[in-house]
């Protein structure tokens, strides 16, 4: 049996004049300029579930994004998502890690990022996801913007010990973020000193496992508010918050209003 040889086009392509490359290049932007909005190429990542992608401009406003960023916020189309930031999607804690990011790059002292950060699920969890972003320039070469891809981390990523150490813990908060987990519990569980707990969050995420545990119940608490009509008393119950003043305490601190504020805007 013959070795599989790999697969090459029929002619070798060969570069055209270089002098040909700047009208080339005009009608390459002609084109780009006839393209509508909604036929961006964003388009092709509603087609790739584990890629979300999405573009701000230079205040942090978003442009445009792909169907998952609709999903994951409750958004019905372009009306409810143009003009929206990270502070009105996400908690206040959270939209600071993004938007600390997008200014690094907005002035030039990033020309790419590429991190884990806490994101959401389906669900309206946090959860891993690793982002790629980039600077968005205009034809003058001025940057006007950000652009970004989330994914779940790969193969290759999983393997490191960091991430199957925080994996198991992040898991862990997740499934029992309502009830009265504590974080010495988790760090018991997944074998590790409460410190080192620490110091591997603060590395990985940027903040404490206690904060991870909280903006897990405040997200929790996000869509329970956004999508059913229960009480407050029993939403905090169930979010693992102590009682009703400890809901609005924190939920205050780290989505900036309070629960009836947030249900209120979110009608």
């Amino acid at each position: 049996m013959r070795n599989a040889t790999p697969l090459r086009p029929t002619r070798q392509p060969h570069a055209l004049p270089k002098r040909h490359l700047p009208a080339l290049a005009r009608e390459r932007a002609t084109w780009v300029r006839r393209l509508a909005p909604e036929s961006l190429f964003h388009r092709i990542f509603d087609y790739l579930p584990d890629l979300t992608f999405f573009a701000k401009d230079s205040r942090g406003r978003l442009m445009v994004a792909s169907r998952r960023i609709y999903e994951l916020y409750g958004l019905s189309d372009d009306h409810d998502l143009i003009g929206l930031t990270d502070f009105d999607l996400n908690p206040d804690s959270m939209a600071r890690s993004y938007t600390g990011d997008d200014e690094r790059l907005l002035s030039g002292q990033a020309q790419v990022i590429e991190r884990l950060e806490l994101w959401f699920d389906r669900q309206g969890l946090p959860d891993w996801a690793h982002v790629t972003k980039l600077p968005l320039k205009d034809t003058r070469g001025r940057i006007i913007g950000v652009m970004g891809v989330l994914r779940p981390p790969d193969a290759r990523e999983r393997q490191f010990p960091a991430f199957n150490v925080l994996s198991q813990a992040v898991l862990r908060m997740r499934q029992g973020f309502g009830g009265r987990l504590t974080i010495e519990t988790v760090a018991s569980e997944c074998g590790l000193s409460l410190r080192a707990m620490q110091r591997q969050f603060q590395r990985v995420f940027g903040l404490t496992p206690q904060e991870f545990l909280i903006k897990t119940r405040v997200a929790a608490a996000c869509h329970l508010l956004r999508t059913t009509a229960r009480a407050l008393s029993d939403i905090a119950a169930d979010c693992g918050f102590a009682d009703q003043s400890s809901f609005t305490q924190l939920f205050r601190r780290y989505a900036g209003v309070t629960p009836g504020q947030y249900r209120k805007a979110a009608r």
